[in-house]
């Protein structure tokens, strides 16, 4: 009999997903002209959905033209061209799984070399210590703001329906913007948007429920969600289960457990201050709090974070999570979960970047990630052995010249749309340096 793991998952909304695998986001900053996928980041769909995963999330999606993670960042809303969406989820559909859009707004974690705005629920700047300057002190949203940020995230629901996606996943986790609202560290205000924890999850909340009604029923809404900040007074996982105890009602389908934000990047498997040296040690690294929470979930679980093993795998799904995430080790083997299926005991290594300053670190590792899924999306195999640093160095000058475009299009959107009208963007300046933060 096969492990549970290769047993078909019902959702809450009806939806089937054949397997308990998903492939979890990872950010591509594959964008092309226009901040469009192009045919790179179809190609690497296309060859993951022929790996056998049940489930594909995509890398997050900007909801806001003018708040991007980075400059090869994708964007979707209301006016938007679909065509190039249709071809992205076609193609993640040539393996039978489904796919979902991760949507996204990256608040204050955008560095200050970007065009744009940077936007959070109070006007305190990400710490990460020596590299913090790179970070501008973030504009405290009004109420205009957010009434439009909460717009946009139905509006790209909405959009991702109409060009074939299974579903989307609302990212309320690893510092952007909803998780920036949720924690007592980055949400100071004293307004019906912060104070206490009904409060501070408002957003979340509001947003999750004007995206069921604004979609179909058959239409999968899911939540990515931090289990802990991992930093001492934030977010932790007493405050993860009442807000996903309030999910519930809302129609959720499913939530994913993560955790870290750029301050304390739990999410590459190094996250800062005390904690358990199992956690740290093992792959899975978010699998003890998700097993706290499991027991009593009204909604199903996904837990992601360092599985590369077919066994951690498994002992995932026999903690009673309904889906396992898969991420960097999909990044070097897109084939893992039929390998898996086959019988074979296939496993990924992938190198520990071994930098002292944790922001840099995450930055080199995400990096030398993205840098394989360029390769994947040209058809070429990944190599395990690539410089972290190296990688980060190529990634610093293809991120300048996109920096550039991106820019360019922004400037010639506002003079064609009214969609920028809640705020004034300030002039990009193209000298300002600085480093992509991970995913």
């Amino acid at each position: 009999m096969p492990h549970p793991l290769f047993t078909p998952v019902n959702l809450p909304n009806g939806q089937i997903l054949p397997n308990r695998i998903a492939k979890a986001a990872m950010e591509e900053s594959m964008a092309t002209t226009g901040q469009l996928p192009g045919p790179m980041l179809t190609n690497l769909y296309r060859t993951w959905a022929r790996g056998g995963a049940g489930l594909l999330i995509t890398g997050n999606v900007m909801v806001h033209d003018a708040a991007l993670t980075g400059p090869a960042g994708v964007v979707l809303d209301k006016d938007t061209p679909l065509e190039p969406y249709r071809r992205w989820a076609g193609a993640a559909h040539t393996g039978g799984g489904k796919v979902w859009m991760q949507i996204n707004h990256p608040g204050r974690q955008i560095q200050r070399n970007m065009p744009g705005v940077t936007w959070g629920p109070s006007a305190t700047r990400v710490n990460t210590g020596r590299t913090s300057a790179l970070f501008d002190v973030p504009e405290e949203m009004t109420e205009a703001q957010i009434t439009a940020t909460i717009d946009r995230f139905v509006d790209t629901a909405r959009q991702a329906e109409r060009a074939g996606f299974d579903g989307v996943e609302i990212h309320a986790a690893h510092g952007y913007l909803l998780s920036q609202f949720l924690s007592p560290l980055s949400n100071t205000r004293t307004d019906s948007w912060g104070g206490s924890l009904h409060n501070r999850a408002r957003l979340l909340l509001e947003i999750t429920r004007r995206t069921r009604d604004a979609v179909s029923p058959g239409f999968a809404v899911a939540v990515k969600l931090n289990s802990a900040d991992f930093q001492r007074g934030g977010f932790d996982k007493d405050d993860a289960r009442q807000v996903i105890a309030w999910l519930a009602p809302l129609g959720v389908d499913l939530v994913e457990l993560s955790g870290g934000s750029y301050e304390s990047p739990a999410m590459t498997g190094n996250p800062a201050g005390r904690q358990d040296a199992r956690t740290a040690a093992r792959e899975a690294y978010f699998l003890e709090l998700a097993e706290e929470l499991v027991t009593d979930s009204p909604v199903p679980l996904m837990v992601t974070g360092g599985v590369t093993r077919r066994p951690v795998a498994e002992k995932v799904i026999d903690s009673g999570v309904a889906v396992v995430g898969i991420g960097t080790a999909l990044a070097v083997d897109p084939g893992l979960p039929n390998a898996w299926r086959s019988g074979q005991d296939a496993a990924v290594t992938v190198p520990r970047v071994r930098i002292r300053d944790k922001a840099l670190a995450s930055a080199a590792s995400m990096a030398r990630v993205r840098y394989q899924l360029r390769r994947l999306g040209r058809g070429r195999p990944a190599s395990v052995r690539t410089n972290a640093l190296w990688a980060f160095g190529v990634e610093q000058i293809r991120d300048t010249l996109a920096r550039r475009r991106y820019a360019a299009w922004l400037d010639d959107r506002d003079t064609r749309t009214d969609t920028h009208r809640v705020y004034e963007r300030p002039k990009y300046t193209a000298s300002h340096q600085g480093f992509k933060l991970p995913h």
